[in-house]
């Protein structure tokens, strides 16, 4: 049987694939021959990014994969595990300035995959720019990978001896959805806000940036269909792994805390409607919350369907801030998710050179909404950037 912290891939499927990514655009233009290089160094010290799936019994496992992960010129998705990925369960894409790193949200998440993506950028950076670069904080072929990274995280924590937590939300399964059952062409949209700007308005309104894009989102959904007396809920994603305090591990444990915004309460005091907000975040948020999830882990007890709709919108906030001596040839940064049935929108932020980079996803091609979320940033006297809209295309499995 599978150890508890041992990637679930049978969460992805074709239906849903649950593919996870970042995004970067560059200073100069990409040069795939040096990015290929620079991603088969990386071999040697993330081993686990580098695997194809397989039976151990029942199991459905990782194995090593000795065929170069695929880096193609074309930001077209292919499928893992199939003859166009080398088999692989992850890929590289380029076009132009931009490049973007791909794999199933079961292998890893947003904290454990971007110091891969931070040290491949350096063996990038350090042959394309000829450039000595400080390898201080970056992990990179010939260190020692601690166990710490790909064994129990938890190791040292008495998880068998967790209890339930005293305060649970109750879910809400009749909430606001923000779906067009006409449209359905998923599309994502790139924006940029000046990070001195959102940490005061945060400051100044008791947020923090995941509670306040949380309102904002909430906001926009009462603008875009103000008729409704559904209570939107929003789900903020939540790293158990830092909540805990425990070394780095690539694996994903995340979590989630579920806002709720009924109809009648209403949103005009923005101190008020983001204090509220943060408690409800707090209760859920704490370190033996996170530690009962992970014994129910351990336990083995099935998840939720992913076919299940879980939310109106889903915040997750991957704070990276820095690459280091590599941050004057990095402009934008962002993380990207396939967009499943759990939550009709998805807002990915990322903070990355003193700005906010927001990748908003959405299940259909319509501007409407982003529109409204776009009135409540101008309403709130928020600057922002759209820097530009795509289809969103990910790898399947």
């Amino acid at each position: 049987m599978l150890e508890f912290y041992e990637p679930i891939l049978n969460l992805s499927d074709p239906e849903h694939h649950n593919t996870m990514g970042a995004i970067l655009s560059l200073r100069d233009p990409v040069d795939g021959d040096i990015l290929r290089y620079a991603v088969e160094e990386m071999r040697a010290r993330f081993p686990y990014f580098y695997v194809k799936p397989a039976y151990r019994g029942d199991d459905l496992i990782t194995v090593p994969n000795d065929l170069p992960m695929t880096v193609r010129n074309s930001w077209e998705p292919i499928r893992f595990h199939s003859e166009a990925s080398n088999y692989h369960l992850a890929a590289w894409k380029y076009e132009g300035r931009r490049l973007a790193f791909e794999l199933p949200h079961a292998l890893s998440d947003g904290a454990g995959f971007m110091p891969y993506i931070k040290s491949t950028m350096f063996l990038y950076l350090s042959k394309a720019t000829g450039q000595a670069f400080d390898p201080a904080g970056f992990c990179l072929p010939g260190d020692v990978i601690p166990e710490s990274e790909t064994g129990n995280p938890f190791r040292n924590l008495d998880v068998d001896s967790a209890e339930a937590p005293l305060y649970k939300k109750k879910p809400i399964p009749d909430f606001f959805r923000l779906l067009d059952a006409a449209d359905t062409d998923k599309t994502v949209f790139f924006v940029k806000l000046p990070e001195a700007q959102v940490m005061k308005y945060c400051r100044d309104y008791d947020g923090s940036p995941n509670v306040l894009m949380s309102v904002m989102l909430a906001k926009a959904a009462r603008r875009w269909n103000p008729e409704s007396e559904k209570t939107v809920t929003v789900s903020v994603c939540i790293d158990r792994k830092a909540m805990l305090g425990v070394p780095h591990n690539y694996r994903m444990f995340t979590g989630e805390a579920v806002l709720d915004f009924p109809k009648k309460r209403e949103m005009e005091d923005l101190t008020e409607t983001c204090t509220i907000a943060r408690g409800q975040l707090m209760l859920q948020a704490q370190p033996e919350n996170s530690l009962w999830e992970i014994r129910q882990m351990k336990r083995m007890l099935p998840p939720p369907s992913p076919d299940i709709a879980q939310a109106s919108i889903c915040v997750s906030y991957v704070n990276s801030r820095s690459f280091g001596p590599l941050d004057p040839y990095i402009e934008e940064q962002y993380v990207v998710t396939s967009l499943s049935k759990v939550t009709d929108i998805l807002c990915e932020i990322s903070c990355f050179r003193h700005s906010f980079f927001l990748s908003f996803m959405q299940p259909y091609s319509s501007d409407r909404y982003f529109r409204c979320f776009l009135d409540e940033l101008d309403s709130a006297g928020i600057s922002y950037e759209v820097l530009r809209s795509e289809p969103l295309r990910m790898c399947g499995i």
